[in-house]
Formats: C-alpha cells, sequence, structure tokens
C-alpha cells in the first residue's frame, strides 16, 4: 500500500525545507502473512502491507471468512505473523518477547468488542479504571484518567452505575471509554456495532466522529457498508488478500 495524501505532502516538504520531522504511522505491515499448519495448511492472510498513519480513521470490510479476525488478531497483538513485520507505532513489534508485545498492547492499543466485555459486579468507573491498571499508569492518576475517559464519551453521570442497568448504547460508551482511558495510539474497534440497533449505532458512531475528530487514530473492522462509510479510508479483505477501495 502506497503512502497516505498527508505523509507524501509531509515528505514534500521535509525535502523543500529539510525541517519537517514526521511522526511514524501508527501501523505498518510489510508483507505480513499468517499460515496455519495442516495438513493441509491454510493461508488465512496473504502477503499484506498496510500503512495508517497518526490521525486516520481506516475501516476494513469483508464478509465472514474473509480474513478479518485473523488481521484483528496480527493488528492487535493478540496472534504472530508467520512472515512478514508489524511496526506498531514505530516499535517493530513482530522482533520483540511477549512479555514487551503484552505491554503494547495494554499501553497504546484500546480495544472495542462487539460484546462489551464489561465486568458485571464492577461499577461503569471501576471497569474503566481496570484498563489504566493494566496499562502500568500510577496508582494516583488512574481515577482522574478514568473520569475523564467517560466525561469524553458523555457518560459522567454515570461513574457509579453497573453495566447492568445501562443500555446497550452505554455499554459500548463506556467499552470505548475503557479504551480511551489508556491515550492508546490505536483505537481499533471489531463489529463495534453488531448488538445494537440502528439509533445507538448512529450515536456509537458520531462519538468515533468526535474522537477522531480529536486526533484518536482509528481502524474499524466491519462487515456493515454503512459503518464503513463513516471512515475515512477503506481496504477490503477477501480470501485473505487486502485491497484498497477508497
Amino acid at each position: 500500500m502506497s503512502a497516505t495524501p498527508a505523509r507524501q505532502q509531509a515528505e514534500v516538504g521535509a525535502q523543500a525545507e529539510d525541517v519537517i520531522v514526521l511522526d511514524p504511522p501508527v501501523i505498518e505491515m510489510r508483507g505480513v502473512t499468517r499460515t496455519f499448519p495442516g495438513p493441509p495448511s491454510v493461508v488465512a492472510l496473504h502477503p499484506t502491507d498496510l500503512l495508517v498513519e497518526p490521525g486516520d480513521y481506516l475501516s476494513i470490510v469483508g464478509p465472514s471468512g474473509s480474513g478479518k479476525s485473523t488481521l484483528l488478531n496480527l493488528l492487535g497483538l493478540l496472534d504472530r505473523p508467520s512472515a512478514g513485520e508489524y511496526f506498531l507505532d514505530g516499535e517493530p513489534s513482530h522482533e520483540v518477547s511477549e512479555r514487551r508485545r503484552t505491554a503494547l498492547r495494554a499501553g497504546r492499543i484500546g480495544f472495542v468488542f462487539q460484546a462489551f466485555h464489561l465486568l458485571p459486579h464492577r461499577t461503569v468507573l471501576e471497569n474503566v479504571m481496570l484498563a489504566t491498571m493494566y496499562a502500568g499508569i500510577p496508582r494516583a492518576e488512574r481515577a482522574g484518567r478514568a473520569i475523564a475517559a467517560l466525561e469524553r464519551v458523555h457518560l459522567a453521570n454515570r461513574l457509579g452505575f453497573r453495566p447492568t442497568t445501562l443500555s446497550g448504547g452505554e455499554r459500548q460508551r463506556v467499552a470505548v471509554a475503557r479504551a480511551v482511558a489508556t491515550s492508546p495510539a490505536l483505537l481499533l474497534a471489531d463489529e463495534p456495532t453488531g448488538n445494537l440497533d440502528s439509533t445507538t449505532s448512529g450515536e456509537v458512531l458520531d462519538l468515533f466522529d468526535e474522537l477522531h475528530g480529536d486526533g484518536l487514530t482509528l481502524a474499524v473492522i466491519t462487515h456493515d457498508p454503512q459503518v464503513a462509510a463513516r471512515a475515512q479510508r477503506q481496504v477490503r479483505i477477501t480470501d485473505g488478500r487486502l485491497e484498497v477501495l477508497r
């Protein structure tokens, strides 16, 4: 995949003035593949190049069985590539130890899943604070970070509630707050509106627009063309092969 227009323009400016220093891409995949051993062996992801710059909003679309889950697991450092290189925020995640990969996953990636994955017997505030604990944020900062994240998703009035008392849309917003509380380099969302009705889905996507407007980098994996259309850029995965749509 070629460089994005923003990076091309910045590179031209750097050549002209020799003063611009670019931040590394948030996601940079070079020839990444994933093969599962057999017999017979299965190629779940063919050689893939993918570049996502800071502040991008990318959707990855594809039907069931296309390789979306494989790509999600690789992007989220839940699995290792069979070959190729994956740089996350400039760090070669394909080379580092499992301990370092765990730290990268906790500190630089915020996850939002279809099923929310909130702890039902913990309050909203406690659910969000858990993410800051796993990311190694000092204890004295955790509550402040969690409250700020909940304010960011318009749930400051639900701090003491338990997830079971919230609507589906509110639970997903708590999940988003948990994802952004650690100030990640990347928000990675997997079918984030899959369990929501159309009105509530729209509210969550409006929230993604707000977060993107604040400069957050988003990658949303979806089979829904309406969800995908909200992103700046789209790629499609089919039979383990990635192609650029726009």
